[in-house]
């Protein structure tokens, strides 16, 4: 969801790099790239391990995730081009959609809201319903049995390294549009779509 439906990543990214500021830490990009994607249970547990030891990691998250909200919260979020597009399209066509996100279902439905797209899905599987974050298949599986449609016939659209590898474990055919993290070799051999923009994905058939 967010940095595939919403534009909301470089916001994540920037309340990150505030918050290493306060706590006085150096360039921490690229721990934020294995925090994308993921729920917050994982990202604690990867702060916790990765932080200096003198740091308290769930005091990081907590001011972390304060000032992301704040962020979200001063203006309406700008939808990923060509979401817009996409959605009135599948939905005219009246393919069922549902959200599988790493954020809490809660913050989810705010987002979604908030950005004007939460009606076009049936429902939300956020990462505080499931037990195993992406990169695992659990939250897929989930939103596929509540679709009551098998894995092998969904598609499913990314943009994180952890979000493609929990679709593809999933059985899904996978559609990837990377926002601030481009694909890594392991990521490329997986053989799965990758476009530069969502709508894109009309050009092809899946049907054949």
């Amino acid at each position: 969801m967010d940095g595939l439906l919403i534009d909301s990543e470089r916001l994540a990214l920037a309340a990150f790099n505030n918050t290493c500021e306060l706590f006085k830490l150096g360039d921490m990009s690229q721990l934020f790239t294995h925090l994308i994607g993921i729920n917050s249970t994982l990202a604690q547990s990867i702060l916790r391990r990765e932080l200096p030891v003198e740091i308290n990691y769930q005091q990081f998250d907590q001011l972390w995730q304060q000032n992301y909200l704040q962020a979200i919260n001063r203006a309406p979020l700008a939808l990923m081009p060509g979401v817009h597009k996409l959605l009135k399209r599948l939905q005219l066509q009246g393919m069922p959609m549902a959200v599988a996100t790493s954020s809490k279902t809660q913050q989810a439905k705010q987002k979604l809201k908030g950005s004007a797209i939460h009606d076009y899905f049936s429902f939300i599987v956020g990462g505080d319903q499931v037990v195993q974050s992406k990169p695992q298949p659990d939250i897929y599986l989930k939103v596929a049995a509540q679709l009551a449609v098998s894995p092998v016939h969904c598609l499913a659209f990314e943009d994180s390294k952890n979000g493609v590898k929990a679709a593809f474990a999933a059985g899904m055919t996978v559609v990837q549009i990377p926002d601030l993290v481009a694909p890594d070799d392991e990521l490329l051999a997986l053989g799965h779509i990758i476009l530069t923009q969502i709508d894109q994905v009309l050009e092809y058939n899946f049907c054949s």
